[in-house]
Formats: C-alpha cells, sequence, structure tokens
C-alpha cells in the first residue's frame, strides 16, 4: 500500500486507459488540478459526483491568543478550504481494511 497518491500515479494510472503519450496523459492532470485550483480560488465550490466537494468558507475576524505569550491576538479575517466528502466515499472509507 503506498503511502501518498501521486500526480505521477494518476498520470500512470490513466496513461494505460488514455492510450497517448505518458506527456499528454500528465498534461491532462495537470490542467484537471489547475482547473479545480482556479475554481475554488475564485470562490466557487467543486463538487466531484461520488468523490466530494470543495467549497470556500469566510472565517470572520475575531480574538484568539498568542501560544507564546497568551496575550490576546487579533486574527484576521480569511477564506479557507474545505473539503465534504460524499455519502458513498464515506461509506467506502468505512469499509475499507486498513493495513
Amino acid at each position: 500500500m503506498r503511502q501518498n497518491l501521486t500526480r505521477a500515479d494518476l498520470t500512470e494510472t490513466i496513461y494505460p486507459i488514455v492510450k497517448t503519450s505518458r506527456r499528454d496523459c500528465a498534461a491532462i492532470v495537470d490542467a484537471v488540478i489547475a482547473e479545480i485550483v482556479e475554481t475554488i480560488a475564485v470562490g466557487e465550490e467543486v463538487k466531484l459526483s461520488g468523490f466530494g466537494s470543495f467549497v470556500v468558507r469566510k472565517k470572520a475576524e475575531r480574538m484568539g491568543r498568542n501560544p507564546k505569550s497568551g496575550e490576546p491576538a487579533r486574527i484576521t479575517p480569511r477564506r479557507i478550504v474545505v473539503f465534504r466528502a460524499s455519502r458513498l466515499l464515506k461509506a467506502r472509507v468505512s469499509k475499507a481494511v486498513p493495513s
């Protein structure tokens, strides 16, 4: 079992299906990832059926604490990316046997 799924792994997975060069397969993988990133960057949701959704959430300004000194610190407003797994993915993961 591999530790991480990389772009190279994705390229090798689609290579026999697409039946084109590995360079073209790598370009396809890069184009898909770039499109997902650009869509999220402009604040739109990305839904991948059977996998899940990437959603941009806005976090308001709030007060926090500096962990070193314990002093109150203002945390600036920001946008974060949240992944919500689909029901199908959750069911598949819950049935998987870890090794």
